[in-house]
C-alpha cells in the first residue's frame, strides 16, 4: 500500500483531476499534476503543476522520479507517455486499457470480439472513402470520429450513405465508426472502483438526459426495473475483469424498447455521470480513485439519499455570473463550480446535485433551480 504522505501523479489538469486532488489531498497526499495549460482546476490547487507536454521527456521523468504512483483524469492521455512511466513506477489503469477506451474502433472491436453487447456498426479507415465501403446498416446512422470526440464532438447524425460521404469528407476522413441509430428506452451508465486485487465496487446504477450531445443531468437511482439494473452492474464488473482494468471506470449503456443492453463508450477515468458519489454516497468516485491506486482497501460506494445531478455549461453566464442562491437557497442542493476562467458555450463548468426523500421530489427541485438560473 502507498501510504500518506506520499506523492501522487497525475496527468491532465481538468475538473475530474482537481476533485481527484482535493480528495487526495483530504487523505494527505501531494499530488503533482502534469498539464500544458498554465491556468487549469487542478494545477491550480495542486502541490506542484508540472507546466509542459504530456509527451515532454524532461517533465516525464520528472514525475516519475518524485511519485509513488501516477494516473490520468482524461482517456486522451497518450499511452506511450503511461507506457513510459509505467517503467518507473505505478500507473493504473494501464495505457493497454486507456488506448482501448480512446479509440472507438479499437473499443466497439474489443467489445464484439468478447461478446459484449454492441450494436451494429461499420468501421472507416482513415483516408478511405464511404461510398466505395460496403456499409451493412440501416439509417439513419451516427458517424463518429474514432478519436478525440466527446460530448457530441465529432460526431454527426446522417440519413444516407452520401451524406455520411460527404461529412467525412468535411472532416478531412479520419478514422470513423459509422453507428446504426437505435430507439432507446434511456440511457444509463455504471460507475465502479476495482482494486489491483480484483475488488470491485460499483455504484447504483445511473439514468442519463443528454442535450446537444452533452450530459444534462443524471438521476440515481436510475428509473429502471430490477432486471436492468442488475445486468447493467452485471456487465460492467464483467468488463472490468475482461480489461483487467483498475482504477475507477464508467460504462455508458443503451436500454431497448425491450429492456435488452448494449454496450456504447467506455470511459477510463471517474465520469461526469458519477459527480452525484461526492455529495450522495459514502464514498466518492475520487476518493475511489485514490484507494485503487494507492492499492487500499475501496471505500463503502453505497447511496445514502436519493439524487439528481445537473452539469452547469458556459451558456448560464451568458448574462454574467449566475445568482449563486438558485442553488444555495436550498438546503438539499450542493454546489460545485470547477475555478475555469472562461466561460464558453457546451463548455462544463461546474454541476450542482438535489438530494432528497424520492428522485421525483430531487427532479421537482433541480427543474426549479433550473429555471431560476435561467437554464430550464
Amino acid at each position: 500500500m502507498i501510504l500518506p504522505p506520499a506523492r501522487l501523479g497525475l496527468l491532465g489538469g481538468g475538473q475530474l483531476g482537481k476533485m481527484f486532488t482535493v480528495a487526495a489531498s483530504t487523505m494527505g497526499y501531494r499530488v503533482v499534476v502534469l498539464e500544458p495549460d498554465v491556468h487549469s482546476p487542478a494545477g491550480d490547487i495542486a502541490d506542484e503543476h508540472i507546466t509542459a507536454a504530456y509527451e515532454d521527456s524532461a517533465a516525464l521523468a520528472n514525475l516519475a522520479a518524485t511519485c509513488a504512483a501516477i494516473t490520468t483524469e482524461f482517456e486522451n492521455a497518450p499511452a506511450a507517455s503511461l507506457d513510459t512511466l509505467a517503467g518507473h513506477c505505478i500507473v493504473r489503469p494501464t495505457s493497454a486499457s486507456v488506448a482501448i477506451a480512446q479509440d472507438r474502433i479499437r473499443e466497439k472491436t474489443f467489445l464484439r470480439d468478447n461478446g459484449f453487447p454492441v450494436g451494429p456498426f461499420a468501421v472507416i479507415d482513415d483516408g478511405a472513402a464511404l461510398l466505395a465501403t460496403t456499409v451493412p446498416l440501416r439509417f439513419p446512422a451516427l458517424l463518429k470520429t474514432a478519436r478525440f470526440g466527446y460530448d457530441g464532438k465529432g460526431q454527426a447524425k446522417v440519413t444516407n450513405l452520401a451524406e455520411a460521404d460527404l461529412i467525412h469528407g468535411q472532416w478531412q476522413q479520419p478514422a470513423c465508426v459509422l453507428e446504426e441509430f437505435l430507439p432507446l428506452k434511456s440511457e444509463v451508465s455504471v460507475v465502479l472502483a476495482r482494486g489491483a486485487d480484483g475488488e470491485t465496487r460499483p455504484y447504483p446504477v445511473i439514468e442519463n438526459q443528454h442535450h446537444s450531445g452533452v450530459l444534462d443531468l443524471s438521476i440515481v437511482p436510475a428509473r429502471v426495473s430490477s432486471r436492468v439494473a442488475e445486468q447493467a452492474e452485471s456487465l460492467a464488473i464483467k468488463l472490468a475483469e475482461k480489461l483487467d482494468y483498475v482504477g475507477v471506470m464508467a460504462v455508458e449503456l443503451f436500454v431497448l424498447a425491450d429492456d435488452s443492453l448494449l454496450i456504447n463508450e467506455i470511459a477510463p477515468r471517474p465520469h461526469n455521470s458519477g459527480h452525484f458519489t461526492l455529495d450522495a454516497c459514502r464514498t466518492s468516485q475520487f476518493e475511489q480513485q485514490v484507494r485503487s491506486l494507492c492499492g487500499l482497501p475501496l471505500g463503502d460506494p453505497r447511496l445514502h439519499s436519493p439524487v439528481v445531478m445537473v452539469n452547469l455549461l458556459g451558456g448560464a453566464w451568458a448574462g454574467g455570473e449566475p445568482r449563486w442562491d438558485a442553488v444555495l437557497s436550498h438546503a438539499g442542493a450542493k454546489l460545485h463550480l470547477y475555478g475555469k476562467r472562461e466561460a464558453r458555450p457546451g463548455r462544463k463548468m461546474g454541476h450542482f446535485t438535489v438530494m432528497a426523500e424520492s428522485v421525483e421530489v430531487a427532479l421537482a427541485t433541480a427543474a426549479r433551480i433550473k429555471q431560476d438560473l435561467g437554464i430550464a
